[in-house]
């Protein structure tokens, strides 16, 4: 047994069974170790961000983390703007990256670069093996930090060298994990005094607490304390629809967000962080709440969050008896005539199957996603976190590959899709069941929004060059086709909802441009 074997067989015995993949000649040691091991399931991603964004998607629906195999330092690189959405998104990834043989190092080859300091901005641990006897040790140690209570990214370095050297180690074992920190009490009461004291009160919440469980113990906390229940901006991961607590989101537009907390006299944090906005701008507040707005966070990072939950309850006198507000089924009026992102939305509510799982990175032309949808059949949504464009695709891939079973919907925009367009052959390659909705603008329209809100007025002829997708116009129909996923195009209300309502029936990869 060699290092790269050894290694294989510590993820397997941790029940890391699925590697997203795209290796080069310093990992061909792994790649061959891999191929001893039929319980590992090895996916090829065509691009390093179709990896790492795959096993985000994959992490959050699978609540254990994949491997990444990436292919020395540049593979890393190509792949570290997903990273950066796994990482604001708490999912736990443990990257695998090829290293130069040790001595071999010191001729400073081509792809010879600083491997740390590339990862170190998106990980939260970096290893680095220095010998095949201890690669069974550094990857439990990467285990145990990546499914920390917390979801973490975890780095590890793996010279060739170390790869192909025998070791004489013993058999890996399971890593003994973390577990999460008790809530502290003080925190939970100074939450539920501020509940009970009858000011405006927002109760912002992330990460667990948008599981349905927490959902619901959260809308009777809600409903008890007469305060308003809602998410953050950015979550990995929300349970929403028919039979679920409605819950909206902070709003991501600047003047929007601001009005919606005008009132707020306290706001009381669960997992999520005070909002604020994604960028600056000119004579608008960085924060959100008003400058009187008390915050009260009632967790730390590791604590457990959903028993903070149970405590808040049981410290308000709030039982599973109470009276909570639920969703109902409801199909609004298909529309008719132009398509337009709100016609796609309200076609979704109408035809989404139950137990879908809605990978969103519609940018600008999805926000009427949201609100049509509250009544559609229960649903995951998986958005994107880090603003780093360009997960969607690859996101919506890993959480096909995690739950086979289920119909994967990605709210596609044309821009970003083209940044991991390449996650359409990985998708064809495995079968997976997701449907694209690519919505076709054919430009950059968050950032024509943008030209606007930081006071820079009206695009002229440069600007609209680096804003507008068209002159050509980019074909998703013959991109998908060229990828081996079959596809159609929709320019009117009544075609896209029957092509939709085929295809919610159907298994495999399929896309819609939708021409809005």
């Amino acid at each position: 047994m060699n290092g790269a074997d050894l290694l294989c067989e510590t993820l397997l015995a941790n029940d890391i069974d699925v590697c997203f993949a795209n290796p080069g000649t310093s990992e061909m040691h792994f790649v061959a170790a891999l191929d001893r091991q039929p319980g590992m399931r090895c996916i090829l991603g065509l691009f390093e961000g179709v990896v790492t964004g795959a096993a985000d998607g994959y992490a959050r629906m699978a609540d254990k983390p994949a491997a990444t195999l990436l292919h020395l330092g540049p593979g890393l690189a190509n792949g570290l703007a997903n990273l950066h959405n796994a990482k604001r998104a708490r999912t736990p990834v443990i990257n695998v990256v090829g290293e130069h043989a040790t001595h071999h190092l010191p001729y400073d080859a081509p792809l010879t670069s600083d491997i740390e300091s590339l990862a170190r901005p998106m990980s939260h641990w970096i290893g680095r093996a220095a010998a095949s006897d201890e690669i069974g040790q550094i990857t439990e140690a990467a285990i145990r930090e990546a499914r920390a209570p917390q979801g973490r990214i975890s780095t590890l370095i793996l010279p060739a060298d170390v790869a192909w050297s025998e070791t004489t180690a013993k058999t890996p074992r399971k890593a003994a994990l973390s577990a999460a920190s008790a809530p502290d009490m003080k925190r939970i009461e100074a939450a539920a005094n501020a509940l009970r004291n009858g000011q405006n009160t927002t109760i912002l919440v992330t990460g667990l607490a948008l599981r349905q469980t927490q959902l619901e113990k959260l809308g009777r906390i809600a409903r008890k304390t007469g305060a308003r229940l809602m998410a953050q901006q950015s979550n990995g991961r929300l349970q929403r629809g028919a039979g679920r607590v409605p819950i909206d989101r902070v709003p991501y537009v600047i003047d929007k967000a601001v009005a919606c907390f005008a009132e707020t006299a306290q706001v009381v944090l669960i997992g999520a962080k005070a909002p604020v906005g994604f960028f600056a701008y000119p004579g608008k507040p960085s924060s959100m709440l008003p400058d009187a707005c008390k915050v009260i966070d009632m967790i730390a990072e590791d604590d457990d969050l959903p028993l903070a939950v149970d405590m808040l309850a049981d410290v308000l006198g709030v039982d599973n008896g109470m009276p909570i507000e639920i969703a109902s089924r409801h199909r609004p009026d298909l529309a008719a005539g132009k398509l337009t992102p709100e016609a796609i939305a309200i076609a979704l509510a109408h035809y989404m199957p139950a137990n879908a799982i809605v990978c969103d990175e519609s940018v600008s032309s999805g926000r009427d996603f949201f609100h049509k949808t509250h009544g559609a059949e229960p649903h995951d949504f998986l958005q994107l976190t880090g603003g780093a464009i360009g997960i969607g695709l690859p996101m919506a891939t890993g959480a096909a590959i995690a739950c086979p079973d289920r119909k994967v919907i990605s709210l596609q925009a044309d821009g970003s899709g083209m940044y991991t367009v390449q996650s359409l052959w990985t998708q064809a390659r495995e079968r997976t069941n997701t449907l694209t909705i690519v919505f076709a603008n054919r430009r950059y329209a968050i950032l024509h929004g943008e030209l606007k809100n930081v006071g820079a007025g009206v695009p002229g002829a440069n600007a609209r060059q680096m804003l507008d997708l068209d002159n050509p116009a980019l074909d998703w129909v013959g991109m998908a086709n060229a990828m081996g996923v079959e596809a159609a195009r929709a320019e009117t209300a009544e075609r896209f909802a029957d092509i939709l309502s085929s295809a919610c029936g159907r298994n495999g990869p399929f896309l819609i441009e939708a021409i809005i």
